[in-house]
């Protein structure tokens, strides 16, 4: 069975992990207190929004230093602090992607500085899955 609102939340989720300034967390919230399922509200925000960080991922790798630069809206000096930041911290920055502002331009710095797909996937799955799951606990309870 599908319902129109499932496709909502996943296009919510996905354009939310990209730079455009959306909240995926309104509609997952809306749809629980609809009395969607959570545990599929949960994954279906996850996969959405993991997906749209994969995108950010993506262009990072394959655009030059000048269009992210520009696409992010950040200059030379911000950009230089920002990826020595992520280069001191390492992958485990990846664990912030899902904090709003510093999250999808954490994702498309990574895919600048080639970080390995299986770590970003993991980290980025992670964390953004349990602000999900931390946020439908508290609309409606889930253990």
């Amino acid at each position: 069975m599908f319902y129109p609102e499932w496709l909502g939340l996943f296009s919510s989720a996905f354009l939310a992990a990209t730079v455009l300034p959306l909240s995926s967390e309104v509609v997952l919230t809306a749809l629980l207190l609809d009395g969607q399922p959570p545990a599929l509200m949960v994954l279906i925000a996850t996969v959405g929004n993991v997906l749209g960080s994969v995108t950010n991922y993506a262009l990072g790798y394959w655009a030059n230093t000048v269009v992210v630069k520009k696409w992010l809206r950040i200059s030379d000096a911000e950009f230089s602090r920002a990826e020595q930041r992520f280069k001191r911290y390492g992958t485990a920055a990846l664990c912030l992607a899902w904090v709003p502002v510093i999250g999808d331009p954490l994702t498309v710095l990574a895919g600048v500085l080639k970080v390995r797909f299986s770590w970003f996937i993991l980290l980025v799955t992670a964390g953004k899955c349990l602000r999900y799951l931390v946020l439908a606990h508290a609309v409606v309870g889930l253990w």
